[in-house]
């Protein structure tokens, strides 16, 4: 049977809860699986705790249901009758709809074949939302000069990934509501003459160019080839994990200019969402790519473009933007969310 890629169950190990409750909590890509039991304790000062976690390269099972059931093998005497999922997509007749993951995902056939009570699915940024409630300071890094937000106030979860996920945490007097939102869907606003130039090449190919197209994996791909275009040089990078390199290396100057671009239109799109959504106490960005340039999009035009809102700037410039580094997010989240719907059954 295969092995977890990464296993962190022998430090991750925490005293049982006194009144101890268990979940398995999945956060489940394209390339891996991230799989936790976790105990929850309704009004608990810590009411979400990982106990035991594993990663998992999904390539190398045959599906979902291989994944947990390995895991839940490794749990010996733990009794475990539920668990939430959390992925990019959406449910239709108990199948996650998700084109990036490598098998079909049927909730219904996993809950049978681990005996579950019940096996539930949240959006994996609807999740990211319930998990910024239990980082702790270590778990993020400032990216703004404010670095405490207004407590109380909204906050807001926006991550680059294979899209471009985001949602709203609301907090309320029994708990707290998560808009998940379709930003990464809305329209790209250029406000530079260079990414005027780069949205008239992705027109060719669709006349509703959105904002993933360029702030995502995916999408720093696409900027790259457009560039390439209008250096009058060969593409010749095709994965985001070889532009970001060649931009860090410096051996790639149209990889380089896409990056720039990356930081900066990330600015400006996270300076937008504030406008919209008012989250005062503070913007999370989650996602792969982020930590591994957080040295270059410190040093960018990601603050300047964040703060250039006209009339707006003095509120932005109290809106604390941090980097989240934390492995276990997705875990998190999908076990706040379950504990916010079923934490007194």
């Amino acid at each position: 049977m295969p092995k977890p890629v990464l296993s962190q169950s022998a430090t991750r190990n925490i005293t049982p809860l006194a009144a101890p409750r268990r979940l398995v909590a999945a956060d489940v890509g394209g390339t891996h699986a991230r799989v936790a039991l976790v105990g929850i304790e309704h009004g608990s000062e810590k009411p979400v705790q990982v106990l035991q976690y594993e990663k998992y390269a999904c390539a190398d099972f045959p599906g979902l249901g291989a994944i947990l059931q390995t895991f839940v093998a490794t749990l010996g005497d733990t009794a475990v009758e539920s668990g939430a999922i959390a992925c990019a997509g959406y449910v239709l007749d108990g199948v996650i709809i998700n084109p990036n993951l490598p098998w079909t995902v049927s909730l219904g056939t996993i809950r049978a074949e681990l005996g579950l009570r019940s096996l539930e699915f949240v959006n994996d940024f609807e999740a990211a939302a319930y998990a910024t409630q239990y980082l702790e300071a270590g778990d993020t890094t400032p990216l703004t000069p404010a670095r405490s937000g207004v407590s109380g106030a909204p906050t807001l979860v926006v991550g680059p990934g294979t899209g471009l996920g985001a949602a709203v945490r609301i907090p309320t007097a029994t708990g707290c509501v998560v808009l998940a939102t379709e930003a990464g869907h809305a329209a790209f606003a250029p406000s530079t003459d260079r990414e005027i130039e780069i949205l008239r090449i992705l027109r060719r190919k669709d006349s509703h160019v959105e904002n993933e197209r360029l702030l995502s994996g995916p999408g720093l791909v696409n900027t790259y080839t457009a560039l390439c275009e209008l250096r009058g040089v060969k593409a010749i990078l095709g994965e985001p994990a070889a532009v970001t390199q060649a931009a860090l290396d410096g051996t790639d100057p149209a990889a380089r200019e896409a990056l720039d671009v990356f930081c900066g239109l990330m600015g400006s799109v996270i300076g937008d969402l504030v406008c919209l959504y008012g989250p005062r106490g503070g913007v999370y960005l989650a996602g792969g790519i982020l930590p591994r340039i957080k040295d270059y999009l410190r040093s960018s035009t990601f603050l300047e473009r964040f703060l250039d809102k006209g009339a707006m700037r003095p509120v932005l410039e109290r809106v604390p933007v941090m980097l989240v580094e934390h492995s276990q997010l997705g875990v998190l989240g999908a076990a706040g969310w379950y504990l916010a719907r079923h934490g007194k059954e």
